[in-house]
């Protein structure tokens, strides 16, 4: 595809937020070595990504203006580099791009890993909101939380905070497939919804109770999935188990200070901050779960391409039910 041109949304500078989002036409990559050139069918917006338009990473992230954004991305492979052994062209996958981004377009390069084959019984849409969001749920339920989805355990008590938003509503559904009894909080208008995904319990979280996190049936919890800000560690400490766990996603100062005092002080009830890079071997297990009908994907809004802006200024409002998704017109 080398000379031809493509549509894409990119911004030049730091803050701006939406109104920085800028329509481009832009050349097609060119596959190199190891790399794929994907058509992009469907991409999905996670809240790291305006967080990284402004300036939460800089001068990291992002590695140069002007910056396609968007990483989590489902797609047809129409052109492969050399080296690539696992896919070939009109292969259906799902990936995460990484740092380089580049997903807001009609067209990205992609890395053979992590990429995985998409299954008809999956739709592009569905797939690209597992990349981020799903795989930080996974990750922060078996591996830092140690929990396993096959009831094959004692009963564990879970609690997932805005278990109604795009990390959540995945942890709610993935820990009800182990022997759990979840507890989730959300919005009001969100309790039913999120009671639908498997909560035993749900917390409005602008009531008292919902603010003090304390289960209606009296439990502590054994594992925390915290998916919000604005909770301070004494609120979690009380409503812990003796060696109960806070995995904590969107990590800010107060949470690496508690984290160092807990493991000065030896203490057992833990507040570990987590983030997570999606690995392959993870979105294959999220993408068999959702072909087996185990877990869904719960979508807030769609844009087109040509109004990306709308649906990152849904997004960054911060009250969006499940994903925010962007898919480029056929």
């Amino acid at each position: 595809m080398t000379g031809k041109l493509m549509q894409a949304v990119s911004y030049d500078s730091y803050g701006k937020g939406a109104a920085g989002l800028k329509h481009v036409e832009i050349p097609v990559p060119t596959p190199g070595k190891g790399e794929m050139l994907i058509k992009v069918e469907a991409v999905s917006i996670n809240p790291v990504d305006w967080k990284m338009q402004n300036g939460v990473a800089r001068p990291v992230f992002p590695p140069k203006f002007p910056y396609v954004p968007l990483t989590d991305v489902a797609g047809e492979v129409v052109e492969v580099g050399s080296g690539v052994e696992k896919f070939k062209v009109g292969d259906k996958i799902v990936t995460y791009l990484g740092r380089p981004g580049g997903g807001l377009a009609e067209y990205a390069l992609a890395k053979e890993s992590p990429a995985v084959q998409r299954p008809p019984e999956v739709s592009a849409a569905d797939a690209s909101c597992l990349v981020v969001a799903g795989c930080t749920a996974l990750h922060a339920l078996t591996v830092s939380g140690g929990l396993k989805l096959d009831k094959s355990e004692q009963l564990t008590n879970v609690l997932v905070t805005n278990g109604s938003g795009g990390v959540g509503h995945y942890a709610v559904q993935l820990a009800k497939l182990g022997n759990t009894h979840v507890t989730a909080t959300c919005g009001a208008r969100n309790i039913e919804f999120v009671k639908s995904l498997g909560a035993d319990e749900v917390l409005d979280y602008k009531t008292p109770e919902g603010a003090s996190l304390k289960s209606p049936s009296g439990l502590k919890y054994d594992l925390v999935i915290h998916c919000t800000v604005g909770i301070p560690w004494s609120t979690f400490k009380a409503n812990l188990t003796p060696t109960g766990k806070v995995i904590d996603l969107t990590p800010g100062g107060g949470t690496i200070w508690n984290y160092a005092v807990n493991k000065l002080t030896f203490s057992k009830k833990q507040l570990l901050p987590l983030i997570v890079v999606p690995k392959g071997e993870e979105i294959e297990c999220l993408v068999n779960l959702m072909k087996e009908g185990k877990i869904k994907t719960v979508i807030d809004s769609r844009y087109p391409l040509s109004r990306a802006e709308e649906g990152w200024a849904k997004s960054m409002e911060g009250h969006a039910t499940g994903k925010v998704v962007i898919e480029c017109e056929t």
